[in-house]
């Protein structure tokens, strides 16, 4: 059997978006992505902003009053800091995939909405590592324990012990 059909020696680390698995060594390019990543999310939080701005212009033109204005603003600030929190937790903490199914629908829109929110967790995680390395390594460490667990417990062939005869009294 050639090494490429064997299962492999352990788990594999889960890949992490635009790092796959780099974040395992800090290899391959780790550094640079991490600031591509810190620098392209704080670009288009900016972008985002001025696109909001504009939006924000249009609603002065149409002379829709204050009270408007104000429920925009805090509409899109109360969003973007849901947002943010979310993204921040999914860094941390895997989401229950059984208790999410309403509750993951409604809260697309509020993210959709404060996408800056979420653009800015991604660029705050960036400087400090890979967004959702802390919690990938976690894991793949623990199933790395696992593994060898499983591993050391199997020592021998058990079918080549030899069965002792019994003492007679």
């Amino acid at each position: 059997m050639s090494d490429e059909q064997r299962s492999p020696a352990g788990p594999e680390p889960e890949p992490i978006r635009f790092f796959g698995t780099t974040w395992l060594h800090h290899d391959g390019g780790y550094g640079l992505r991490r600031a591509g990543v810190a620098v392209g999310s704080l670009a288009l939080a900016a972008a985002g902003a001025a696109v909001l701005r504009f939006a924000f212009q249009g609603l002065e033109i149409a002379d829709v009053g204050p009270f408007v204005g104000i429920l925009v603003v805090a509409g899109f600030a109360i969003c973007s800091a849901l947002a943010f929190r979310r993204t921040w937790d999914g860094f941390v903490r895997r989401r229950d995939p059984a208790a999410e199914s309403a509750a993951d629908r409604s809260a697309q829109s509020l993210m959709f909405i404060g996408f800056i929110g979420s653009l800015l967790a991604y660029f705050c995680r960036g400087l400090v590592e890979a967004p959702g390395e802390k919690l990938h390594r976690a894991e793949y460490l623990a199933a790395r324990e696992r593994h060898e667990r499983r591993r050391g417990a199997r020592t021998g062939n058990p079918a080549a012990r030899k069965s002792r005869p019994k003492k007679r009294r």
